[in-house]
């Protein structure tokens, strides 16, 4: 790790402000990770882990979570465990206690990828250095994207909490230069493209503010399902959340996102669409699930996900329908 120049900021103002390219601080379990190893060397890093970004708030747009909230405490949360409770179970599901007391909701948004060669910088890597190359492409990818990579980059997005986040139609909240606006959780990650480098949709200066749970959404029947290599805190091979709305045996709403498969979360709409209207059935979860895959694009070592993926779709939503719970 190299020297840097460290602050602490008093204020939002304070942040937006900040001079490039400074770094942002909270809980730091993804941040120091990458500076022990030199992926990132700032000259000067902001502790933002003092500004009044630590409530949780109930509104009339639905539930607000401060972006320097802990982990923890938005899985703990009555509210969180009783209306949404996909976000408790994945957050419980992506780290240990530990990490977890520290890490922060802003954080958890803002982690970068986790692939091998990113990591060591031994390799070339697009998002490190743009244009050096991706040797994950024609190198051992197993852990890599089926869906929406790029030639220059097919790394996944890591986290557990953002795939559940996807699925409820989350709102992320930021403030910049400009003031402050809404970016919808859709488009708040970035899939690689050209520039693998930009994970999200985030301005210069800008900084994560609260993410907003809608309230206009019937989440309780929704479950997450992690498959993992071993149940310790690793991370998903794939990952699914899934949300059904059924009254009268007849599905009117569908929600579902998968972890582990692309540089962001990943929503299956066309599924989603197909499942709407019809009565709940076995059959038709397999039929979403096909649905969901059919555009996969696996690479070498990853083809084993595309079935995977559909078994998971299709449990997830068979709890579901059963009113949620653990899959």
């Amino acid at each position: 790790m190299k020297n840097f120049n460290y602050t602490r900021a008093n204020t939002i103002q304070d942040v937006v402000d900040r001079p490039e390219p400074a770094m942002l601080i909270a809980g730091g379990t993804n941040l120091v990770d990458r500076m022990k190893v030199f992926l990132d060397e700032p000259t000067q890093v902001i502790d933002i882990s003092r500004l009044d970004l630590k409530k949780i708030e109930t509104t009339g747009d639905g539930l607000r979570l401060g972006a320097l909230v802990t982990n923890t405490q938005v899985a703990d949360f009555p509210v969180v465990r009783q209306n949404y409770p996909i976000l408790s179970r994945a957050i419980l599901a992506g780290a240990s206690q530990q990490i977890r007391n520290v890490a922060s909701v802003g954080g958890n948004l803002m982690q970068r990828t986790r692939c091998p060669y990113y990591y060591d910088t031994a390799f070339s890597c697009n998002k490190r250095q743009p244009g050096s190359g991706c040797p994950a492409a024609t190198g051992i990818n197993r852990m890599h994207a089926i869906f929406g990579a790029s030639d220059k980059c097919v790394a996944v997005n890591p986290s557990d909490m953002c795939v559940a986040l996807a699925a409820l139609d989350a709102v992320v909240e930021v403030e910049g230069v400009s003031g402050r606006r809404q970016i919808p959780f859709s488009e708040f990650h970035r899939l690689p493209g050209n520039q693998p480098e930009r994970d999200t949709a985030l301005e210069e200066g800008e900084i994560i503010t609260a993410v907003i749970l809608p309230a206009n959404i019937n989440a309780k029947s929704g479950v997450y399902l992690k498959l993992r290599d071993r149940a310790s805190y690793s991370f998903a091979l794939i990952s699914v959340a899934a949300i059904l709305d059924i009254d009268n045996n007849k599905i009117c709403n569908a929600r579902i996102a998968l972890g582990g498969v692309a540089h962001k979360p990943w929503r299956t709409q066309e599924a989603e669409q197909f499942l709407v209207g019809k009565a709940v059935d076995t059959t038709l979860f397999q039929q979403a699930a096909d649905l969901a895959l059919r555009n996969a694009q696996p690479l070498e070592h990853n083809k084993f996900k595309v079935e995977m993926s559909k078994r998971a779709i299709r449990r997830a939503l068979m709890v579901s329908a059963n009113g949620g719970g653990i899959a």
